[in-house]
C-alpha cells in the first residue's frame, strides 16, 4: 500500500490564496494525498474568495482560517508557499519536507481602490483561475511521483 502524501498550502493569513489552492486540490479526490492550508497568521476567511470559488463549484463555506501551529502533529511531504511573505517567514520543517514557493498575486491588493463589485470579483477570479491551472499541473506531478 502506498504511503499517504501530506501537502500544505501556506500563505500569510490563510484567508484567500491558500484556501483556493486547498479547495481546488481537494476537489481532485486524489488517492493517498491529503491537502491542507494554513497561514503564518489567521486573518479569517475571505468572503470574495468563497464567492468566486462557489462560482466554479467549489464550496469553501466550511473552511476556516487556520494557523500552521494547528498542524504540528502532521508531517508534511510538500509545503507550497503561495505568497512571498509566507515563503520568507516559513518556519523550518524537518529534512524530509520539501518547501517550494509558487507565488500568486494577492486578490485584495489587486482589487484595492476598486468600487465596482464585478471588477473586484474579477481580481479574485483571475487569481482563482491561475491557481486552478497550477493545481491541475501539480496533480499530474503528484500522480506520477507518488
Amino acid at each position: 500500500m502506498k504511503q499517504k502524501t501530506n501537502v500544505l498550502f501556506l500563505c500569510t493569513g490563510n484567508s484567500c490564496r491558500s484556501q483556493m489552492a486547498e479547495g481546488w486540490a481537494k476537489s481532485l479526490n486524489l488517492e493517498n494525498v491529503e491537502f491542507y492550508s494554513a497561514g503564518i497568521e489567521a486573518h479569517g476567511l475571505n468572503l470574495n474568495a468563497v464567492k468566486v470559488m462557489q462560482e466554479s463549484g467549489i464550496d469553501m463555506n466550511q473552511h476556516r482560517s487556520q494557523l500552521l501551529s494547528e498542524f504540528s502533529d502532521i508531517n508534511f511531504d510538500l509545503v507550497f508557499a503561495v505568497c512571498d511573505k509566507a515563503n520568507k517567514n516559513c518556519p523550518a520543517f524537518d529534512g524530509e519536507t520539501q518547501v517550494i514557493c509558487h507565488q500568486f498575486d494577492d486578490p485584495p491588493k489587486l482589487a484595492q481602490g476598486l468600487t465596482d463589485e464585478t471588477r473586484v470579483l474579477d481580481c479574485y477570479r483571475q487569481v482563482r483561475d491561475q491557481i486552478k491551472h497550477w493545481i491541475d499541473e501539480l496533480s499530474q506531478q503528484l500522480i506520477t511521483s507518488h
